[in-house]
């Protein structure tokens, strides 16, 4: 697809038709075109409906025309029902009778081979040309709940909206959106819509997102994407979306090499770099979730109780050894907990008799079956702490009994709640047998109900993330698209001289191209010194023993220039120098490495982790946006798995976070204002004791 934006009038069209024709209508059971009918007359379409049968004058009941050119001008979507080899005959048709849009079953197009990608670039073509809105090709189609319109061969069961706020589906695998129907389904969750859209040859995900953000049935939205193919686009509508409280939450395959080898023969995505589209999207407050059924979970969630998490959570529990399990997985998921106590929680501690303790896990022990009020007493507690965005209910249920006598208490709270606080209800024994009328009015009180307090608590850690993140500001300073750089590899001391003046801090040095210019340099610079060989072609220099250190005298310096050149010469027979960096050797410190690139799809991101084996063997980085402020950096920086080592560590000194944080900011800036930067290394940078600074040792630019 390219990048330009469908007209939502067509997309209209497609998704809210007022005529139908079915491309291959079929009277066999379980046939393509056969079930694409049978849902509509399910769901009650109360639009025309045409069917194309060259070989049947009617099917159930309705005539059957021959052909495409048969049908009248203008119809809203045609659905194509046949097979691959029809597809393109079948668009042309289309295209003269002016459809608005076209739902295409069929796969063997660009998630196959050469053959189909050309046969889907036609598809584009068409579509292009005369202005219509292709889904597909290789989808399952869409159901619109809203107004009854199922242009789907899954068996689709009619489940009206109504007056319900509604969860919208868009996913390019069809498969997935049906899962997710039905998981949503089953908790009694409103779809507002469910899109499939597949290869998109000529509308996409960020298409449909358009038309549903500004859907008054559409409350939040889940999406199932292994490629976005107009990433900026989609950031754009997720920056709008937050703007008009709109929940998007995206689980998107792909972090495994397998996963994304699996995304290009799926739907013919070239799936990205993973954690810098999580890192994109986050920024934007997008859900990020891990499993389809976390999927599920989040949505869910949002749709009962529409309120961001503000604040850690409290957790009301009746067991001890419950307690522990919930610090240990709360710590993992990284779902605060703040601390309560006695002097802390004084309308808490009221509520309870003296010898339950007051904590977070709350450990209500098994009074609540002697004394069922005191969940209407603690919930109602808790729900007066400002400390709390969230109230986790995780109550062991046994049996119906049980459950009669527990729940009555609990919704009385709930019913009585005036705070804006999210309440979830978790189940601790999957399997107990609980009245529905129980869980059916806890959904009614905007309380979704979970079999299992791990999977709430994974939501609600969710929720509580993406409710903390900062908005992103916007880099401050240097000229827009800055000064133009030549294509390739710009060396050291190039790099070094662009990105100086920008605020990045470098030893002092000077290029040299003799011994002698070599000497005076260092004589006034001041000894120690290193020498760096300069050349486009010499990207790593160390390797070819291009790099001299720690030269403290004249004779030693010249001594370090002729074994400089002999390594040169011995590695890259022939290779003419630029000349030689001659630099200030820095003292010794924290060696970081700080890098940066434009990323073609993404835009600007940072990259920053400890050196050497730390980045290497453990992946021990963080990805870090242009236009985060200084103190979120450092939380970043912080985050990092030796991230303790910043703050100081069995005696040793803390960093110079501000400063490092200053250098980020700075690389952030330069790849957000000079666009033909494709990437900026920094490695090693040194960092120093607190008020000390940072200093980055090299430097290398690839322009493009």
């Amino acid at each position: 697809m390219n990048g330009s934006r469908l007209d939502p009038k067509a997309i209209e069209r497609l998704l809210r038709p007022h005529s139908v024709a079915i491309v291959g209508a079929s009277a066999t059971p379980g046939a393509l075109g056969a079930s694409v009918l049978a849902n509509l007359e399910r769901l009650g379409f109360r639009g025309d409906i045409h069917l194309i049968n060259p070989n049947r004058s009617g099917i159930a009941g309705r005539a059957c025309l021959k052909s495409i050119d048969d049908l009248p001008l203008a119809i809203d979507v045609a659905v194509l029902a046949i097979p691959r080899a029809g597809v393109l005959a079948a668009m042309a048709a289309l295209a003269r009778r002016k459809i608005g849009a076209a739902v295409i079953f069929s796969s063997g197009f660009a998630e196959s081979d050469e053959g189909g990608r050309a046969e889907q670039r036609e598809i584009a073509r068409i579509a292009a040309e005369h202005d219509m809105v292709i889904e597909g090709p290789n989808c399952l189609g869409l159901v619109n709940h809203v107004d009854g319109v199922a242009l789907t061969f899954v068996e689709t069961p009619a489940i009206p909206l109504g007056e319900r706020p509604g969860i919208g589906i868009v996913s390019q695998s069809g498969a997935m959106a049906c899962v997710l129907g039905t998981i949503l389904a089953g908790r009694k969750v409103g779809v507002s819509y469910s899109i499939s859209t597949g290869n998109e040859a000529a509308s996409g995900v960020e298409d449909y997102l358009e038309h549903l953000l500004d859907d008054s049935h559409t409350q939040a939205i889940g999406l199932i994407v292994e490629q976005f193919r107009r990433p900026q686009h989609f950031l754009d509508i997720a920056r709008r979306a937050r703007r008009r409280g709109k929940s998007l939450v995206l689980l998107h395959p792909g972090r495994s090499s397998a996963a994304r080898r699996s995304a290009a023969t799926h739907t013919g995505a070239l799936a990205g770099d993973h954690a810098l589209m999580r890192a994109k999207v986050e920024a934007e407050s997008v859900i990020l979730v891990e499993t389809l059924e976390e999927l599920g979970d989040v949505l869910e969630i949002i749709v009962r109780s529409p309120r961001p998490v503000r604040g850690g959570a409290a957790v009301m529990a009746e067991s001890g050894a419950f307690k522990a399990l919930t610090l240990d997985l709360c710590e993992q998921v990284g779902l605060a907990l703040p601390e309560l106590t006695d002097a802390s929680a004084p309308e808490l501690r009221s509520a309870m008799p003296p010898f339950v303790a007051v904590s977070n896990p709350l450990d209500l022990t098994a009074q609540g079956l002697v004394d069922p009020d005191i969940y209407r007493r603690t919930l109602l507690a808790l729900s007066s702490d400002e400390r709390f965005g969230a109230i986790l209910l995780c109550i062991i249920q046994t049996d119906s009994a049980t459950a009669e006598r527990k729940f009555p208490p609990v919704m009385a709270a709930l019913r009585q709640l005036k705070s804006d606080k999210l309440v979830v209800f978790a189940g601790l024994d999957e399997g107990a047998r609980v009245p529905a009328e129980f869980i059916d009015e806890l959904r009614a009180l905007g309380v979704a109900y979970f079999p299992s307090p791990e999977r709430a608590i994974r939501a609600v850690a969710r929720l509580a993330a993406t409710a903390a993140i900062a908005p992103l500001t916007e880099p401050v300073a240097a000229e827009r698209n800055g000064p133009p750089l030549p294509a390739g590899v710009i060396p050291e001391h190039r790099a070094k001289s662009l990105l100086k003046p920008l605020g990045i801090p470098f030893p002092a040095g000077l290029l040299v191209r003799t011994l002698e210019e070599a000497l005076r340099t260092a004589d006034s610079l001041g000894y120690p010194v290193a020498l760096k060989a300069q050349s486009v072609e010499l990207s790593h220099k160390s390797d070819a023993g291009g790099v001299v250190l720690r030269l403290s005298d004249g004779d030693g310096l010249a001594a370090g220039w002729q074994q400089l050149h002999a390594n040169i010469a011995r590695a890259r027979p022939g290779l003419v120098l630029d000349g030689v960096l001659v630099e200030v050797m820095s003292p010794p410190g924290v060696e970081l490495i700080i890098g940066g690139r434009n990323d073609p799809d993404w835009g600007p991101v940072v990259l920053a982790g400890f050196g050497g084996v730390q980045a290497e063997l453990l992946q021990d980085v963080r990805l870090i946006l242009p236009g985060r402020s200084r103190r979120s950096i450092i939380e970043e920086l912080c985050r990092l798995q030796c991230g303790a080592l910043l703050r100081g560590y069995r005696g040793s000194p803390a960093l110079d976070l501000e400063a490092l944080a200053d250098l980020i900011v700075r690389l952030g800036q330069v790849l957000s204002h000079i666009a033909s930067i494709r990437e900026i290394d920094l490695n090693p940078v040194i960092a120093y004791p607190l008020g000390q600074g940072v200093i980055a040792l090299d430097a290398l630019i690839v322009a493009q």
